[in-house]
């Protein structure tokens, strides 16, 4: 009996296992994340895929922001994927109040998550917490909005404090606006919150951190098919239903790659193959600063090059054996 209760308890201290998937737009994480999932289940470990991306936790841009299609989440479970609208911003404080407690009931499961995804700052409030900063109100955000649509953003950055105002480049708008409202709310810069010690959310957590770093080449000449291949899918009748709403322009959720660009394509501002030009420079462009981010902020993961990922899920399942 003692050795019983002496093995429950060990396990139950031991550290807690979340593998962690980091890599640009169209570097084919996804894919991976799907293929180990399905590797770790015929291995008789269940695992479960949890999102990680900013854009696919909303729920009216599937095509657009590249979620899991009904096939592929027959083949493993799909977490966090087209739970929010687009009318509900979701910072990365609220990612992790929802993913977090689901980790834990992955685990209690007996499941392993596998998180996915291609936003940083979600990674890392996963996996090193943030500061403590307090609820900012919707109503004082719109005001900052309202403040930079009237006088221009850089109204709004020459009220910062000096810490922000060196910190954050004055055409930076969202962040500049939550700048803004965090030191209008709380009378404390947001530079000050941000230099507080982090509340870890998941102090149990053992995690397993790949990001892949694929050929800029390569990447950008993905970024340009799946464009094409998305307004083919229906992508253009998805943006168009979201012009068609009264959500403000300012919201996270449409600023989706592509939005932007198709909206101006509903004005008649340009033409469509102008507007899907333009859709695909932004995308590059994006996909250039997640690998700069995965470069400069993740130095401590194990990044996999162009020619790893060739066979990147053995090499996952290689190191995560240990």
């Amino acid at each position: 009996m003692r050795k019983i209760a002496y093995d429950a308890l060990m396990t139950e201290l031991q550290p807690k296992r979340a593998i962690l998937i980091a890599g640009p737009t169209a570097s084919g994480k996804s894919s991976l994340a799907l293929d180990l999932a399905q590797r770790l289940g015929d291995a008789g470990r269940p695992a479960a895929i949890v999102n990680a991306d900013s854009m696919q936790i909303y729920r009216e841009t599937p095509i657009l922001a590249a979620c899991p299609t009904a096939e592929e989440k027959k083949r493993a479970p799909h977490h966090l994927y087209e739970c929010r609208s687009v009318s509900q911003p979701c910072s990365a404080g609220q990612y992790v109040d929802l993913a977090a407690p689901l980790i834990r009931d992955l685990w209690g499961q007996g499941v392993t998550p596998i998180v996915v995804g291609g936003t940083g700052l979600y990674f890392r409030a996963l996996s090193e917490g943030l500061s403590a900063i307090p609820a900012i109100p919707r109503n004082r955000v719109v005001a900052a909005e309202a403040i930079a649509a009237a006088e221009g953003i850089e109204a709004l950055h020459a009220q910062l404090d000096p810490a922000m105002q060196a910190q954050l480049h004055a055409t930076d708008s969202q962040r500049v606006v939550r700048a803004w409202s965090v030191l209008q709310e709380t009378g404390r810069s947001l530079a000050a919150w941000q230099a507080d010690q982090p509340i870890i959310p998941l102090p149990e957590a053992q995690f397993d951190k790949f990001a892949l770093m694929p050929d800029r080449e390569w990447l950008y000449e993905r970024c340009d098919r799946r464009f094409d291949m998305m307004i083919t899918a229906g992508g253009l009748e998805e943006a168009e239903a979201l012009y068609k709403t009264d959500y403000p322009r300012t919201l996270p959720g449409m600023k989706a790659l592509g939005l932007p660009e198709l909206f101006s394509y509903f004005t008649g501002e340009m033409a469509l193959d102008v507007a899907a030009t333009n859709a695909k420079t932004a995308t590059r462009r994006y996909a250039k600063r997640q690998m700069t981010w995965i470069k400069n902020q993740m130095m401590s993961w194990n990044v996999l090059s162009a020619q790893q990922m060739k066979r990147s899920c053995d090499i996952l399942i290689t190191k995560i054996a240990v």
